[in-house]
């Protein structure tokens, strides 16, 4: 019998939706502003280090909006616990970075969506061929062309959120 040894994200406590705790505290929300739990299995060979990012595909400003941009994550870590996007909390390795969001602000932002129809949030683990030389003041826009060099694989997990 053959086994599957894709590259593949997980969440113990994501389903198809974002829940409350998720969204952000703020615009209208009464969320938690938490980062979700994730972890991940089958990293491809000569993985060096791995980043994790959340994007909203359908944000109203013309090229979507940067949630959550996390890289250096050693190689031996194939977890990130539920708020670790919260860089008060230190939950990650002092070698992580998590640069800013589209918000200005580095860490975790929670989801926001207008009133209308759901938004899609692309949540992604890269798996890099080097650590990123960047820090956390580094743009969602140039972590993305610095990790495109150095991407070997990549998962998602894909899950809805909306303004109830």
């Amino acid at each position: 019998m053959a086994t599957n040894n894709t590259f593949t994200l997980k969440s113990n406590e994501l389903g198809g939706q974002l829940n409350n705790k998720h969204y952000i505290n703020g615009m209208g929300f009464t969320g938690e502003n938490q980062s979700p739990q994730l972890y991940w299995e089958h990293a491809p060979e000569g993985t060096r280090s791995f980043a994790v990012t959340m994007y909203d595909l359908d944000a109203p400003t013309g090229s979507g909006f940067w949630h959550w941009v996390v890289f250096n994550i050693p190689v031996h870590i194939n977890e990130l616990p539920s708020g670790a996007g919260d860089t008060a909390k230190q939950l990650l390795p002092e070698s992580v970075v998590q640069s800013i969001t589209d918000l200005g602000t580095p860490g975790y932002v929670g989801a926001a969506p207008p009133e209308g129809p759901a938004h899609r949030y692309l949540i992604t683990v890269h798996a890099l061929s080097q650590p990123l030389e960047l820090d956390k003041n580094a743009t969602p826009a140039f972590v993305g062309f610095s990790m495109h060099f150095a991407t070997l694989g990549k998962a998602s997990l894909l899950v809805y959120g909306q303004k109830q």
